[in-house]
């Protein structure tokens, strides 16, 4: 039996306010759980009441996706599934094909994986610079009308692709990095989802593990993808451990955790906004999820705003070679790969 969670809208989709992202059970962050870990983890957070589970072609070249339907895809109904296309495995190494062709490939691999003829929520992980926006939302929405998708996703892409997308086929949800570390949705893409009522999730909503405590040292396992991020290398590292240390003095005196803190915060700026953290611990995805009955006043998120300007982390997001593949807006004045 599953907990019921408050839900909010993703496009046409009715979801709970917090979901989970299933990226760091197979990818990305070292060392990954075992396998038996990480299905406790996705059967407890169903159990839990988590109707939204985001995983992507990319994780794990498609490990992550045969994980959710060893684990809970016996419960398909429970739960709104998303997953993303254009970066995955090409010829054994990372690689990005927005093309029609390859995206029809990608989502007939990941129905496979998923043990599915119907993913909800269906997103192109990056814009493909090769060829128009266009192209690559047409192949979805082949898919939509063959029934294999039910709606069309965008990552990491700024106001002006989106408005281009969204002219083709209505866009149910972009999913961009927002955190009070990064801000870059507040430029323009927020707006442009409230003017089309586009949901928002929410990715790395707890600044990469950092605002959850679980960094303490630059020192990454070998494969962990943070080591080659700007902020989390030094100088940068100790100045945004820094600013993690203010954000435990406002959560401390505000009653909660700091990544309870953050979470509200993202909740309160929009209510289309849907955070997705990921853990591989239980007793974390339950502290996250009791975020949803604080009742914290503005006067706490005014001091996370005053902290935490636009551009108070040290270091970009992203190495230089990892933004190529961004669309989404930067400011005017933002570091790039230092």
């Amino acid at each position: 039996m599953s907990n019921r969670l408050p839900t909010r809208t993703v496009g046409p989709l009715t979801v709970s306010a917090i979901g989970l992202g299933c990226m760091n059970l197979s990818h990305a962050y070292m060392p990954a759980p075992g396998p038996a870990q990480a299905e406790r983890l996705l059967r407890h957070a169903l159990d839990m009441g988590v109707t939204f589970f985001d995983t992507a072609a990319l994780y794990g070249f498609g490990a992550n996706e045969e994980l959710l339907a060893r684990a809970i895809m016996d419960r398909r109904g429970d739960f709104v599934l998303a997953s993303k296309c254009v970066l995955g495995e090409i010829d054994g190494k990372r690689g990005l094909d927005g093309s029609p062709r390859a995206i029809a490939r990608m989502l007939e691999d990941s129905l496979r994986r998923l043990r599915t003829d119907h993913i909800d929520l269906y997103y192109l992980h990056r814009l493909d610079r090769s060829l128009p926006i266009e192209e690559s939302v047409g192949a979805l929405v082949r898919a939509v009308e063959a029934g294999k998708i039910g709606a069309i996703g965008l990552s990491e892409m700024s106001a002006a692709t989106i408005e281009r997308a969204h002219a083709v086929h209505p866009i149910a949800a972009v999913q961009t990095e927002y955190s009070p570390w990064s801000r870059n949705a507040e430029i323009a893409v927020l707006d442009c989802c409230t003017e089309h009522g586009i949901g928002f999730v929410a990715f790395s909503p707890l600044a990469r593990g950092l605002f959850a405590g679980a960094v303490n040292s630059p020192n990454f396992a070998p494969g962990d993808i943070r080591a080659s991020m700007p902020r989390f290398r030094e100088p940068n590292f100790s100045y945004n451990l820094a600013l993690f240390g203010q954000l435990q003095t406002i959560a401390r005196e505000a009653g909660c955790t700091p990544a309870q803190l953050c979470l509200a915060w993202l909740l309160s700026r929009r209510p289309f906004i849907v955070p997705i953290p990921g853990t591989t611990n239980t007793a974390h995805l339950e502290e996250n999820l009791a975020t949803l009955s604080l009742d914290l006043p503005d006067a706490v998120f005014a001091m996370i705003d005053y902290v935490f300007t636009s551009r108070a982390a040290a270091g970009a997001r992203y190495s230089r070679a990892a933004q190529a593949q961004i669309d989404t807006e930067i400011w005017l004045d933002e570091e790039l790969d230092t």
